[in-house]
């Protein structure tokens, strides 16, 4: 199953893709900007939606949640989500939870490639000074 989620994350509007397969959640976030209209968003959608499923079919995959218990009373809920907004709460839904995977993963392969390409720059550096080294014995 393929839900999409438009919500606004101040300053912006983004975009919530989630997969539901095999047990498991698959969610990837995008930013929209200014509030799409109906329109507007079939038209990313058009444009960028293959693009978007890949990069969730790519995502880790967290376990989905699919339990749902019964209905609780509305004026019970506004109390507890009150109560819950008065402490931090660690936990958090599955989607976030696979954005933050993904998010950690993203993080950890820029991380190896900024060390590899600091590793080439100093080698690179070591190299021209080695030869401006020979090239100056070489004139005396």
């Amino acid at each position: 199953m393929v839900s999409l989620s438009v919500y606004f994350e101040d300053p912006f509007w983004v975009g919530v893709l989630e997969i539901v397969q095999d047990g498991e959640l698959r969610a990837v976030r995008f930013v929209l900007g200014a509030e799409p209209t109906d329109a507007e968003l079939y038209e990313f959608l058009m444009r960028h939606g293959v693009a978007l499923l890949e990069r969730a079919e790519g995502a880790p995959a967290v376990p989905a949640d699919t339990r749902r218990g019964p209905r609780a009373n509305p004026k019970r809920a506004a109390k507890l989500a009150a109560r819950a907004a008065g402490r931090v709460s660690l936990r958090s839904t599955a989607s976030q939870e696979a954005m933050r995977v993904e998010l950690e993963s993203r993080k950890q392969e820029a991380a190896a490639d900024r060390k590899a390409r600091e590793r080439a720059q100093a080698e690179h550096r070591r190299e021209v000074a080695r030869r401006k080294r020979v090239e100056r014995r070489r004139d005396r």
